[in-house]
């Protein structure tokens, strides 16, 4: 599977073949394009942008025009195996809800975001005093569409707090390397962070 994203590479992983999936904030359907094709998966987009909804229909992806944080009401309980939201989640109004609407509708989530606690962010921060623009986070503090960003640490204690159980992590580079400094401190040296979890209600067994 070729995709363009390094964050694309690892979700395409934690999908089962022919599962069904709701990708949220799907931008041009490039990720559920690609599912389909390599791991016969069905299922859905949300997307807001107009041209981007244009190039998902060429393409032949069902998709939804809504803004996320309305919710995800047009869709019943358990009506997905897997929910994604990429690089999407520090855009969102109110991502704890956002995080409870996607295991309501779905068995599993997936989210990957910018981590806000990257050793870049922070050396921009603690020198420069500056907001930091690193390649996951490229825009200016007043146009970036950003308004929640968070750390690794943060995003697990909310998950606890919202009963949410972890079921893999992995923290990378932008360009998807990894090594033992991102191994040992992922919080510290990871750009992009990448979860897939489940609500804890769910009996293990």
């Amino acid at each position: 599977m070729s995709l363009s994203r390094s964050d694309f590479q690892v979700i395409s992983d934690w999908i089962t073949p022919n599962s069904s999936v709701l990708d949220l904030g799907c931008g041009n359907g490039e990720l559920l394009s690609e599912l389909s094709n390599s791991l016969g998966v069905s299922g859905y987009g949300i997307e807001i942008d107009d041209k981007n909804i244009s190039q998902c229909i060429k393409a032949g992806i069902n998709v939804i025009q809504r803004d996320l944080d309305l919710g995800l009401s047009d869709f019943d309980e358990d009506s997905f195996d897997f929910v994604i939201l990429s690089m999407t989640l520090q855009a969102s109004n109110y991502p704890h809800r956002l995080l409870s609407e996607m295991l309501r509708v779905g068995t599993e989530g997936i989210v990957t975001f910018p981590n806000f606690g990257n050793i870049s962010s922070r050396i921009q921060l603690g020198f420069g005093g500056r907001m930091p623009i690193t390649r996951t986070l490229p825009l200016e503090w007043y146009n970036t569409t950003n308004i929640h960003l968070c750390t690794l640490k943060d995003f697990e204690e909310l998950c606890e707090k919202l009963d949410i159980e972890i079921l893999e992590r992995r923290a990378v580079s932008h360009s998807n390397k990894t090594g033992p400094g991102l191994k040992l401190f992922p919080n510290l040296f990871g750009e992009i962070a990448l979860y897939r979890f489940r609500s804890k209600a769910i009996d293990s067994n």
